[in-house]
C-alpha cells in the first residue's frame, strides 16, 4: 500500500550525550551506520536511530496544558528531544511503515515513548504526549542521505495503525 500523503521537513536536531541541549542544524547527514551525525544515539540504538515528530501532534499535546496564568503554554519542539519534525503530513501509528525524507528512507520501529525528562520540562507534558503517538515515532536508517529543511516528507507505507484497546 502506498499513501499519496506529502508534508515537509521543518526541524532537524541532535545532541552529543544523553543529557546534552538540543543543536538545531539546517542540514544533515543521516546513514545507516550512524543515524543522524553527530547524534549520540544512532550508532548505540539501530532500532531507535532516529526519532520523527509531527509538529502537529507537538502543538496538540501542548495545547492541552496551561501555565500558572492559565495561558497556553509555548514550548519548543526540541523540547521533546526529536531528531526531525516535520509538518503537514500524519505519522503512520504502526511498525513497520516507511517514511521518505528528502532522499533517505527510515522503517517505523515504535512511537516514540515519553520519558521522564518531558514532565521535566513541564509538569502534565508527559501526559499529553502518551496518546494518539503524539510524541513522535523512532525508526532505523533504511537508505542513507543528506537532508535539509524544506525536503518533503512522504508516508511510502502504513501498515494498519496499532492501537491499544483497554478493557
Amino acid at each position: 500500500m502506498t499513501d499519496h500523503l506529502a508534508g515537509r521537513l521543518i526541524g532537524i536536531a541532535w545532541r552529543n550525550a544523553v543529557r546534552a541541549p538540543m543543536q538545531e542544524i539546517d542540514a544533515g547527514r543521516i546513514s545507516i551506520e550512524q543515524g543522524l551525525e553527530g547524534d549520540h544515539k544512532g550508532p548505540k540504538f539501530p532500532r531507535r536511530q532516529i526519532t520523527v515528530l509531527a509538529r502537529e501532534a507537538w502543538e496538540q499535546a501542548l495545547s492541552q496544558l496551561k501555565d500558572a496564568g492559565g495561558e497556553p503554554v509555548r514550548l519548543p519542539w526540541t523540547t521533546r528531544r526529536a531528531n526531525l519534525l516535520v509538518e503537514g503530513i500524519g505519522l503512520p501509528k504502526a511498525r513497520g511503515a516507511i517514511l521518505r525524507i528528502g532522499p533517505i528512507r527510515l522503517e517505523v520501529t515504535d512511537q516514540t515513548q515519553p520519558c521522564r525528562r518531558m514532565e521535566d520540562a513541564f509538569p502534565g507534558l508527559l501526559k499529553a504526549l502518551h496518546p494518539d503517538w503524539r510524541g513522535g515515532v523512532t525508526c532505523r536508517v533504511l537508505e542513507s542521505g543528506d537532508v535539509k529543511i524544506g525536503d518533503d516528507v512522504e508516508v511510502l507505507h502504513a501498515p494498519p495503525e496499532h492501537v491499544i484497546r483497554l478493557p
